[in-house]
């Protein structure tokens, strides 16, 4: 059965293109389009689409508006398209926080080489989000919001539910691929950064464990997120309002300093120089025949070289295998590796990368992971 998309712009012409790109991909159809926020919220009460592309300024009602609205009624994940400013960055912001699971850029060929590669883009990121839908009636918690991005109450627990969950979306419940498995007390290990890399879910996921940490948190922490390089700027911004440590973008001569965590600047790399006694971040060009900008297997690879195993490293929810090696190269100092478990993550990629290479030790729920960061780092 092909996966059932709504999809919603106040442009005839965008919303016209958008179907067409989605209706040519087999596993996907556009069941109904919306030229609002209003509608749309109709339109899902109507369809009951699988996933939802929407557009942020709309007349009548806005997109932010109307994923609080949709994800309260009949939660369903929702892609939303921006622009590469730094006020659609906030507002993509704003819309990740209030429920949405997923951001493209609106002239989405600015991050893809050509055409047919940004299609395709688009095909794949809607046909991942549906992947990472609840069975009915599962809602795993994750306090300020579940991985349906609305605030609720555990509805169901069982282990069937979460199973046809997880089978749904793909996912293997082996101990290698998703269990949950959490720490229990702290390893004794004494650690000289704390790396954390994530894609899609991440703003969010990343939100809810920095929030968490105090002032005085002992180890420098650096940050990659897989983002346009017009939104890292105004998500440092944001991170640094709400946290009780220091977050920045990060420049070329940072000097790493605990209580303060880098933020990857988007479209490059961030790597690292210097010894673990006095480190300094250096920032350089993105490399065409890299992937992700930045990418989280770059600066992994980098902190191995300087502090060999003394890290903490934690992948997050996001597409793909980013980080898995970057992982490995740690792994391989005697790191300790940890990734979010599968039930919490918008996409359970990244981390089930890790998890299915036997690479890290725990997979762990959001909403455990700052309690078990500030354990293995001796803080309380």
């Amino acid at each position: 059965m092909a996966i059932k998309v709504l999809v919603v712009d106040d442009s005839s012409f965008f919303r016209r293109r958008v179907a067409e790109i989605l209706n040519k991909d087999p596993q996907l159809e556009v069941i109904a389009t919306a030229t609002n926020g209003r509608d749309a919220i109709e339109k899902v009460r109507t369809h009951r689409p699988d996933v939802i592309t929407m557009d942020i300024e709309m007349p009548i009602m806005d997109g932010i508006t109307a994923v609080r609205l949709i994800n309260a009624e009949l939660p369903t994940p929702v892609l939303m398209f921006s622009s590469l400013t730094y006020q659609g960055a906030r507002a993509t912001l704003d819309a990740l926080e209030a429920g949405a699971a997923d951001f493209l850029p609106k002239r989405f060929e600015e991050i893809a080489n050509d055409h047919q590669q940004a299609a395709h883009l688009l095909q794949q990121r809607v046909k991942s989000l549906c992947k990472r839908r609840l069975a009915p009636n599962v809602a795993i918690r994750t306090g300020a919001s579940t991985t349906a991005g609305v605030q609720t109450t555990t509805r169901v627990n069982t282990t069937a539910a979460i199973s046809a969950s997880r089978a749904h979306a793909g996912v293997s419940d082996t101990p290698e691929c998703g269990k949950v498995n959490l720490p229990g007390r702290a390893s004794g290990k004494r650690y000289k950064a704390l790396l954390i890399g994530t894609s899609t879910g991440g703003p969010v996921a990343l939100q809810k464990i920095l929030t968490q940490l105090p002032a005085n948190y002992p180890l420098p922490i650096l940050l990659v997120q897989h983002m346009p390089a017009a939104f890292t700027p105004a998500f440092a911004r944001r991170l640094d309002g709400l946290c009780q440590i220091s977050v920045k973008e990060a420049e070329t001569g940072d000097r790493l300093r605990p209580g303060h965590a880098y933020l990857a600047p988007g479209g490059k790399q961030m790597l690292l120089e210097g010894n673990a006694a006095a480190t300094r971040i250096v920032i350089r060009e993105g490399d065409e025949q890299i992937n992700y900008k930045p990418s989280v297997d770059i600066t992994f690879g980098s902190s191995s070289r300087i502090f060999g195993g003394d890290v903490l490293a934690v992948i997050l929810t996001g597409m793909g295998a980013d980080g898995r090696e970057g992982c490995r190269l740690l792994q391989r100092h005697g790191a300790t590796i940890w990734a979010q478990d599968a039930a919490s993550c918008v996409v359970y990629g990244m981390p089930q990368a890790v998890s299915a290479a036997g690479i890290s030790s725990h997979s762990i729920p959001l909403d455990k992971m700052s309690g078990s960061i500030l354990r293995e780092s001796h803080t309380h």
